[in-house]
This record gives C-alpha cells, structure tokens and sequence, in this order.
C-alpha cells in the first residue's frame, strides 16, 4: 500500500498536522497504538491548555475550533507570579487591554474537535490499535513496518509518538532529556469566591502551586512536588487536601473543594538534536517535549506543524520533493531555534524558581522587583505569552 505521508500518532500534533495537509492532494495516513475508542472520545486527563493566540488562529484555519464546545473555553485574562509567601506579585495582561492573554482548554475536548475534524476528510485514512515496527528508507520512499505485519510505502514519514518516541531512537536522532525529579499532581476544584480568570503560579518553597481559571468558579490546581513526596500528597484523603490547597491560597477563593480525582505527571523535558532526517520529520513532543511552566508545550507543537505543512505545501507548489532533506531542512530551519530559545529558556526559569538555597531566593526576588517595575520586559513577556503578533518570541 502507497501513501504520500505517513504520521505516527493520533495526538494533538499529529491530528492537526493531518488536517493542515488535508488540502494539500496528497495521501496521508496517521498509525495510531491506541484504540479508536480513546482517541475518538477521549477521556478527561487533569490538562488544561492554555492556548495564544497564534494556537486559536492554526485551529481555526484547519477547521478545528468550532468544533470545541465554547461553554467549556475559559478565557485567560491576566498571569501573576507569586514568590514563596511574598504578597507581591508580577503580574502579565495583554498590552492591549481589550484582549485577553489567550484562553485555557481541556486537552481532551481539543484533542476530540481534531480527530472530528481529520476523520472527515476524505484523503486521511486512521487506523487503530496498531503500532510502526520499523522504518526502511530508500533514496526516493520509505517502507514502513507495521505490527499487523502490512507494509506502506511513502514519500516521507511524520513522528508525532510523544516525548519519548520510539521512532526518534530508532531513526538515529539524539535527544537531550532533563528529568527535574519532580511530578505534577493535577485535580479541578470548585472554590465560593471567582478567580477573575487569572492564572496564578506560587512557587512556595518545596513546591510550586499553580491556578488555572476554568469556566465558573472552577479552576485547574497544579501542585509540583519532589518525587519522593508525591505518595503522600496522593494519598490525603479530600477534605484534608480541600483544607491544604485553601491554605496554600490563603482564603481568598473561600471554601474550596476537589472535584474529581488527583492525576499525577512526572515532570521530563526531552529536546531532539534535530528534527529530521532522510524521509523523516520530527514534530510536536517528538521534536521537543516541554517543561509545563511556561504552557508552551501544545503551542509549540502546533507552531510547527503549521510551519511544516506550509513548508511541505510550497514544495508541492514548485513541483519539489516532499521526503527530500533539503525541502525538511526549510522547516527545521523556522521551528529549530526558536524551539531551542524557548527550551532552555523554560529550564532556566525552572531551575531559578524552584532552588530553595538563600542566595537563589535573593535573586528569584531581585528578578521579580525589577521585571515588575521595569516596563518593556513585562511588556516582551506578555506578547510571548499573548502571540497577537502571530510569532513567538525567546524570553
């Protein structure tokens, strides 16, 4: 069997990538290890997206975002950066004041509107509960093995496997991975008094607490610990945990309650040494797997896709090789660097934020004084996190 493109994964990435191409006239196949059932209505995972601007535009122009239920997208109108127990605070709006900073999603609903929306093209084919084997490349095709033992032949293969793909390894790319020795435990909360859409970040010491407004007066609670400790905080039964996140926050969303179960994530950054290879491209996770801090991770992800279905749809235009490295290059070439900037940008504010030692707290607090009363870093922030601009910009 031929296909054009061949996508390994079903998620966010690999979805969208598909339906960016769908217009393209070419034959696209996405392999996917799990079932139908969980990729066609997937289940709530403890994710909200925080989506810019630039990410709202991309799932607009492939068709994506009226399929999202609008009751469940909350808008995102102001950030604030809390310090250890220090009621200062800085704070990011969008330099236009009638905008807000983006908007916050589950990650199943948005995953759900993509796989509605590429399953009713015509020229993507799905299929379900089957896994790549390996891939054989050639001069002018790729021959890929399937566990259920078919073989596809394609112009150029697309690995969109998550974080840790298999395929990356397999097609001899390297990748740097950073395990912060840290896991992030999610749950929703219901809470008396509103949030205001306003995402909040605490990084008190020990932890990192994070607020992330959703639709009512329910929000998103992230709380980062050590591995070590995630057992524990696991284990709390729901009202003590109830009284602990309230603590945290001190009282000011009143009475708050856990809805739901506590999901757990640990917390580690991979970053691919480059993004392609002969008949073969790396994107979303697969290409670089972000720390949430900075709520990049979906964003990137779909910046590149964009950048590289654009690229390979001009190659199309001038009659040009889809699978060749000097067609991919193009791609790496927009996606590459600012990827990098935006990588080691986020570890570094991971690494500031969360060290405890006495002379990191006397810096983490000089840096907030002076970006807080120091305008054009709030304002650089504050477009990187907005992308009106429709770019994204290094910290």
């Amino acid at each position: 069997m031929k296909y054009d493109i061949v996508i390994i994964g079903a998620g966010q990435a690999g979805l969208s990538f598909a339906c960016s191409m769908a217009d393209s006239n070419q034959s696209i196949l996405v392999v996917e290890k799990r079932s139908l059932e969980l990729i066609a209505n997937p289940q709530p995972d403890g994710r909200e997206i925080a989506l810019t601007h630039l990410s709202m535009s991309i799932l607009k122009k492939i068709g994506a975002w009226g399929l999202i239920d609008e009751n469940k997208i909350s808008p995102l109108k102001e950030a604030r950066v809390y310090d250890g127990d220090s009621t200062s605070s800085l704070n990011f709006r969008s330099p236009n004041p009638s905008d807000d900073l983006g908007c916050l999603i589950p990650n199943n609903l948005i995953c759900k509107a993509l796989y509605e929306k590429a399953s009713s093209f015509g020229g993507i084919d799905i299929v379900t509960d089957v896994s790549v084997d390996d891939i054989v490349r050639h001069h002018d095709l790729a021959q890929i093995h399937l566990s259920n033992k078919q073989q596809i032949e394609a112009k150029l293969v697309i690995a969109a496997d998550s974080r840790f793909s298999d395929m990356r390894r397999k097609m001899g790319i390297p990748a740097l991975m950073r395990d912060f020795s840290k896991v992030m435990i999610l749950t929703e909360m219901n809470h008396d008094k509103p949030h205001h859409n306003t995402a909040l970040e605490c990084f008190h010491y020990g932890r990192t607490l994070a607020l992330l407004p959703m639709v009512g007066n329910t929000s998103s609670i992230v709380m980062t610990v050590a591995t070590d400790k995630v057992d524990d905080v696991m284990a709390m039964s729901v009202k003590s945990f109830n009284k602990e996140i309230e603590q945290a926050f001190h009282g000011r969303f009143g009475r708050m309650e856990q809805q739901g179960e506590r999901r757990s994530y640990p917390l580690i950054a991979t970053y691919s040494q480059t993004f392609i290879s002969s008949r073969f491209a790396l994107i979303g996770d697969a290409a670089v797997g972000m720390h949430p801090v900075t709520a990049h991770g979906s964003n990137l992800g779909l910046r590149g896709q964009d950048i590289l279905a654009d690229t390979l749809k001009d190659a199309i235009k001038n009659n040009q090789d889809i699978g060749a490295i000097s067609t991919l290059k193009r791609y790496e070439s927009k996606q590459i660097h600012i990827t990098r900037l935006m990588y080691f940008g986020t570890n570094s504010v991971v690494t500031l934020f969360t060290n405890d030692a006495p002379v990191v707290k006397t810096i983490r607090k000089a840096v907030l004084k002076i970006a807080q009363h120091f305008p054009p870093i709030k304002q650089l922030i504050s477009r990187q996190l907005t992308n009106t601009n429709n770019k994204l910009l290094p910290f």
